[in-house]
């Protein structure tokens, strides 16, 4: 189920699903919106996105009010999530999904958000999609490819492909918006040769963990998994978190894997990367490409959960084109 695609006009309801907008200077908030204005979008704001619980978000029943609210509001065309965070599965079970399967709107964010992401999906079949934050929307430099992605996936049905960024950064913006650090891009980093086409599971890999053996946990079979990690992953962490996602049910029937590219300060290499994958025969077969742009780092396409992709990696090249979103 795909929601309807954003055009002029359209309502985006900014919600706190995980870290509240306490953590969000003035001058962050205020680029964002106007940027989105600038797209020419209506910005709105949840209630409730103010506070503190003690972990930098709000009570469990304000978060859950702001989405319901938003879903059930007819002018609201997305959500848009402030930020990511830690504790955005404590609403798993407090979400009403027959209100969200029956008011399908656009729901975008990553990190901490894969865990509704996901579940949404499983519940209810309704795609969502992993890209920007709120807070990403003010950033000054660098934001230009991921607002070229969030609007061809967003705001037109057509299929898309995925081309590499040519510089990246993983620096404190939003800290200091002038001096600024960009790395030169690689490009994509093709471990496993093949070719595959499927569903897109997955996002935040240690987040994505945290649904095995509930009900919310989507089934694996015949999907494409976009996974990726913060900076706390380390080589040997990432290693353990991607084995167990491997001992899933329907792993066997996964088709092919994306990876995003690592935080500088998880210091997990190329190689590691490399190494990491070919030590998994349960990845033999299947097509394995790395270094993709989307993860902790700017710039970050926006693709959908529950949609489908093509990838392709022959040669020591690669491709990734967005189908279905």
């Amino acid at each position: 189920m795909i929601p309807p695609k954003l055009k002029h006009g359209d309502e985006i309801r900014i919600v706190a699903p995980a870290t509240s907008m306490d953590v969000i200077s003035e001058e962050t908030k205020t680029q964002a919106v106007k940027v989105l204005e600038g797209l020419g979008y209506k910005v709105t704001f949840g209630k409730r996105i103010y506070g503190n619980d003690g972990f930098l978000s709000t009570p469990i029943e304000d978060r859950i009010a702001d989405l319901h609210e938003a879903f059930e509001d007819r002018n609201v065309k997305a959500l848009s999530t402030v930020l990511g965070g830690f504790n955005s599965n404590q609403l798993l079970t407090h979400l009403d999904y027959d209100l969200i399967r029956r008011n399908p709107k656009v729901l975008c964010g990553y990190s901490d958000i894969t865990a509704l992401h996901n579940a949404i999906y499983t519940k209810t079949k309704l795609v969502t999609y992993n890209g920007p934050h709120f807070a990403n929307f003010g950033m000054k430099k660098g934001f230009d490819y991921s607002l070229k992605y969030f609007k061809m996936c967003l705001e037109s049905p057509e299929p898309f492909d995925v081309i590499p960024s040519e510089e990246w950064s993983n620096d404190e913006w939003y800290l200091d918006q002038e001096n600024r650090k960009f790395i030169r891009n690689s490009g994509f980093t093709v471990i496993n040769e093949g070719e595959a086409e499927g569903k897109i599971l997955g996002g935040n890999l240690c987040t994505f963990n945290l649904l095995h053996g509930t009900e919310f946990m989507p089934d694996l079979g015949g999907s494409i998994l976009f996974i990726e990690d913060d900076y706390g992953s380390t080589a040997k962490i990432f290693d353990r978190d991607l084995q167990s996602l491997i001992h899933q049910p329907g792993f066997e029937e996964v088709k092919g894997m994306v990876i995003g590219r690592f935080e500088v300060r998880s210091k997990v290499s190329d190689e590691d990367i490399v190494r990491i994958i070919k030590g998994k025969h349960e990845l033999d077969g299947i097509p394995v490409i790395a270094n993709a742009d989307f993860s902790h780092t700017s710039p970050q396409i926006t693709f959908p959960i529950g949609g489908t992709a093509k990838i392709s990696a022959r040669g020591g090249s690669a491709t990734i084109r967005i189908l279905d979103h």
